[in-house]
């Protein structure tokens, strides 16, 4: 019986998945609890794979999966929930910025009766103008969504069982995993982590990437962008007609005027510019519906390890031989 599966989705770490490998067995093996490692290769382009077919040579308690290319880290996060099979499940990075010494306080936290620990980065070290729009865009986020975002509350974090089967019972392409986990609910407690600079390697996460994943999450979880066109469009209405009352009152009163190019070009220019954002929204949210009736998977796998695997507990010996990195 696995009590713990460690969730860890990898796009080419392989120069620090050995060192985090061997600090997550140590931080994990004094706990006395029976775990898995469950590694999801996102179709990296480096030395990754051959790593985890050597984790999982090495050691019977690691488990992985490939995928044939790149998919994403929310395929790779749900194929690995969809591997985890023990009482609770703990999703993080390989690149060691969740620290696996918190994976204890964690599971504590989990024994107390929450089903979702979360643990939330503080932003240090983190750059000025990079802090000013993550506040800017939780604040926007906020008004916006249908569920809770928290600020710094990633995908590091603990799940118990009931919440793994609630989030894998969603069906849905587009994925959210932020979104998700605060709308399926259930005793969620959290804590704040000092924040943690890669090990090694470089961010995956670039502005472009950012701005994707923040449109994804504006539109994963409410359609009130397709509201505001509404409300717009009913307040152009509105001060169109004012505006027709003050020429007619102007006609009236001082007869008839020379129209003037300049208001009618900016009013053409103003109103064009809202019609093609409305278009684009409405866009969006079809294209969306597009993808989601093509029932295509989330992933493709191109290897797997499956082998029967042994869950007792090791000697700390034993374990730091098995899961020492390749020299």
């Amino acid at each position: 019986m696995v009590h713990l599966s460690v969730v860890v989705p990898c796009y080419n770490e392989a120069e620090v998945i050995g060192s985090f490998h061997t600090a997550l067995v140590t931080a994990l093996e004094p706990t006395g609890e029976t775990f898995e490692i469950c590694y999801v290769d996102d179709g990296s382009g480096d030395r990754t794979l051959s790593e985890l077919r050597r984790l999982a040579a090495g050691d019977s308690r690691v488990r992985f999966t490939s995928f044939s290319r790149n998919f994403g880290k929310e395929s790779a996060m749900l194929a690995g929930l969809r591997m985890a099979a023990g009482d609770a499940a703990v999703l993080m990075d390989a690149d060691l910025q969740h620290p696996p010494t918190l994976l204890p306080r964690m599971l504590d936290l989990h024994r107390h009766g929450y089903d979702q620990v979360v643990a939330q980065r503080d932003r240090t070290g983190e750059g000025a103008l990079r802090s000013a729009l993550s506040r800017m865009y939780y604040r926007l986020v906020r008004r916006c969504m249908d569920v809770e975002v928290i600020d710094g509350a990633g995908d590091f974090r603990l799940l118990s069982r009931r919440a793994v089967d609630s989030v894998l019972s969603l069906p849905e392409s587009n994925r959210f995993s932020k979104g998700i986990f605060s709308w399926i609910g259930f005793n969620t407690v959290s804590f704040t982590y000092r924040n943690v600079e890669r090990a090694a390697g470089e961010s995956k996460w670039g502005g472009r990437h950012l701005l994707n994943y923040g449109i994804d999450g504006l539109l994963s979880f409410n359609s009130k962008p397709l509201r505001l066109a509404i409300h717009t469009g009913l307040c152009l209405f509105l001060s169109a007609l004012v505006y027709a009352a003050y020429i007619i009152a102007n006609v009236v009163l001082d007869g008839v005027d020379t129209p003037g190019y300049t208001t009618l070009l900016t009013a053409i220019v103003a109103l064009s510019g809202i019609q093609l954002a409305t278009l684009g929204v409405i866009g969006e949210y079809v294209g969306r519906i597009y993808h989601e009736s093509k029932r295509r998977p989330h992933y493709v796998v191109s290897e797997t390890d499956d082998r029967p695997r042994d869950f007792s507990p090791r000697s700390p010996l034993e374990s730091a031989g098995q899961a020492r990195p390749a020299s």
